[in-house]
């Protein structure tokens, strides 16, 4: 006697007497979940394509011409890579860039990471100095310009008076002076950012199993040897994103040194990322700015690339 399901899918014409059911082909089940697939990343594929990838092809053919926004571009190949060479203000953004990145990156790991280690202690307050250390990276970047200049005033800043205390003679200039505007700079960059990633290395943190440290003090391990065999192998992947989120900040840094130097005194401050922002949009050569704009895409790239095989080199 037939039963009620398999009368219901012979009349659907699913099956027939004496023939096995019938199934949906395999190609067609692959493409439909493909499609499937394909509707989710869509959207953020989408955005990617118009608001990266088309500007990053964009910035590269630009790069190889000259046009100054009025009318059509003209095709000049490399040229304005081979004016690189011999354009001095171009060198002076450079090695500019990678003092403040060769500074900023290591000091602010160090901060952050002795932030994070002090306040995932069991502390009185700990949430609320936590919420204090973050509150620098969601400031006003003007806010922090504005106030931290008069923090570093070379006659009135409370900082200059306060060295006074301690140090006979010629203060520091701060961002007046050609040889401290860089690292005053530095230092602001550094109490903006610090915040943003002792929460990411307190999170790090979190993850270490408390066991380790345990077994390392039953062993006799003091302080420094449990930070040091314990907390920082299982940090190693915080570290690493850390370190690349820094580095490509630094190299990339721009709107802190916009507002609060504006590259000077002189040329003393002023960064690839500025440069590229005077070239295009103050003397509105797109070619050129482009250009320059080529060779920190390419050094970030170069820098997270060896941070990667670095990183990979370590773990094998």
């Amino acid at each position: 006697m037939a039963t009620p399901v398999a009368d219901d899918r012979r009349t659907l014409g699913l099956t027939q007497p004496g023939r096995p059911p019938l199934r949906a082909p395999r190609t067609s089940l692959k493409v439909r979940n493909a499609l499937i697939g394909w509707t989710f990343i869509l959207p953020n594929f989408a955005g990617f394509a118009v608001l990266t990838l088309v500007p990053v092809v964009t910035l590269f053919y630009i790069s190889l011409t000259s046009w100054n926004i009025f009318g059509a571009a003209q095709w000049v190949g490399l040229d304005n890579f081979a004016r690189l060479v011999g354009d001095k203000s171009f060198h002076t953004a450079l090695g500019n860039t990678f003092y403040y990145a060769a500074l900023h990156i290591p000091i602010t790991i160090v901060v952050s990471l002795s932030l994070a280690l002090l306040l995932n202690q069991k502390l009185r307050g700990a949430a609320f100095f936590r919420t204090v250390a973050f509150f620098p990276y969601i400031t006003s970047i003007v806010a922090v310009a504005v106030v931290w200049n008069m923090l570093f005033s070379p006659e009135y800043g409370p900082i200059n008076q306060f060295l006074s205390l301690f140090v006979d003679g010629e203060m520091p200039g701060w961002t007046v002076s050609k040889d401290w505007a860089m690292p005053a700079v530095i230092i602001v960059g550094t109490w903006k950012d610090m915040g943003y990633y002792m929460l990411l290395f307190l999170a790090g943190l979190q993850t270490v199993p408390g066991e380790l440290h345990e077994a390392a003090r039953i062993d006799g391990a003091n302080a420094w040897q449990r930070f040091w065999n314990v907390t920082l192998p299982c940090l190693r992947p915080t570290m690493f994103f850390v370190t690349v989120m820094v580095t490509i900040q630094s190299f990339k840094v721009f709107d802190l040194i916009l507002v609060m130097t504006d590259g000077g005194p002189g040329q003393a401050t002023l960064v690839l990322s500025q440069y590229i922002y005077q070239k295009g949009f103050q003397q509105f050569e797109f070619g050129y700015a482009s250009a320059v704009a080529v060779v920190l895409f390419f050094i970030c790239i170069l820098v997270t690339v060896v941070q990667f095989l670095y990183n990979k080199r370590k773990e094998a």
